[in-house]
């Protein structure tokens, strides 16, 4: 029996070589397919694989050699601007999930924001801040905001929303947009600048004039806050960038995976409603239509006094 152990022995050691060839082979097979499927989506979609280098590498966003905020020039020559934008640039690129649900959604949203904005008098750069509020989304935070653009009760009155039990327009797209618009143009006559106004959003007109007043300062970039606020106009900048600059930064969203806008018609109220659930019916929707067309309804009836709604109802399909 002991003359058969070196048998035994080098069979065993055959199987191991055979096995581990075949390992190899299946990875570098897996490795080749993923090549070429990279290659047949950047070729599809006009790019190359070289410039989609945040799939697949680590590597610092590049940063601009010049940039403007609403028409504002950005001081890049400043270390600690550069590098503010460096940090949230690098955040933005790097958070996958967050940052493909702006993409995905902002085709939705974004032509809302440049009529309105238009309409207004409103930079277009401001749709960026309603990412770094809400990413695109009826979202509520921990200080009761809420909606895209996230007011508070008092603010929200302020410019004329309308909130109620049964109501609440900080839901409203449309109405909470031009209540934003409203805000940052007289944040913007007030403060002196965009970028000022910007910050005001996040951290209150008092708190960043007292900030200018207490360090002799005139300007965003060259003051000391606290982290959310010192950050927040980068932010906004980060998205700038990446949105505008897709394929630099690697982005390959097409836009077969975006959210494309919802067609609707609108109806006139003048009276109250009852039931929701019956206007539904009568309409020939559903009430989960209903409320994604129209989240600022947020009761089951709606009482009108004095004055008219108008209620979005899905385009009815031929």
């Amino acid at each position: 029996m002991a003359l058969l152990k070196p048998s035994i022995v080098n069979i065993k050691k055959n199987y191991i070589i055979i096995g581990c060839t075949l390992l190899v082979g299946v990875l570098l097979g897996a490795i080749g397919f993923m090549m070429i499927t990279n290659a047949s989506y950047a070729t599809e979609n006009g790019t190359s694989q070289s410039e989609n280098v945040y799939s697949n590498q680590l590597v610092p966003p590049p940063l601009p050699d010049s940039l403007t905020f609403a028409g504002e020039l950005v001081p890049l020559d400043n270390y600690w601007v550069r590098e503010a934008l460096d940090r949230e640039l690098t955040i933005v690129c790097y958070q996958h999930s967050a940052t493909l649900l702006a993409l995905n959604r902002s085709a939705r949203y974004f032509p809302t924001f440049d009529k309105i904005f238009q309409e207004e008098g409103l930079p277009q750069d401001f749709k960026y801040l309603c990412i770094a509020e809400s990413n695109l989304s009826n979202a509520i935070s921990p200080a009761k905001a809420v909606g895209f653009w996230q007011f508070i009760p008092e603010t929200a009155k302020i410019y004329g929303l309308e909130i109620r039990d049964e109501i609440d327009e900080r839901y409203h797209l449309e109405k909470s947009t031009r209540a934003a618009c409203c805000y940052l143009k007289a944040s913007k006559g007030r403060m002196g600048s965009w970028a000022l106004a910007a910050a005001a959003y996040n951290m209150g007109e008092a708190g960043v004039k007292k900030s200018l007043d207490n360090q002799s300062v005139s300007n965003y970039w060259d003051l000391y806050l606290n982290p959310e606020t010192a950050r927040y106009v980068y932010r906004i900048l980060a998205y700038k960038l990446l949105f505008e600059n897709q394929q630099l930064y690697g982005v390959r969203v097409s836009p077969k995976s975006q959210y494309q806008p919802l067609a609707y018609e609108e109806i006139e109220v003048k009276t109250s409603i009852p039931d929701l659930y019956q206007f539904c019916r009568y309409n020939d929707m559903t009430y989960r239509e209903l409320k994604e067309l129209n989240p600022w309804l947020r009761a089951t009836k709606l009482t009108v006094y004095n004055k008219s709604y108008f209620i979005k109802i899905p385009v009815k399909k031929k």
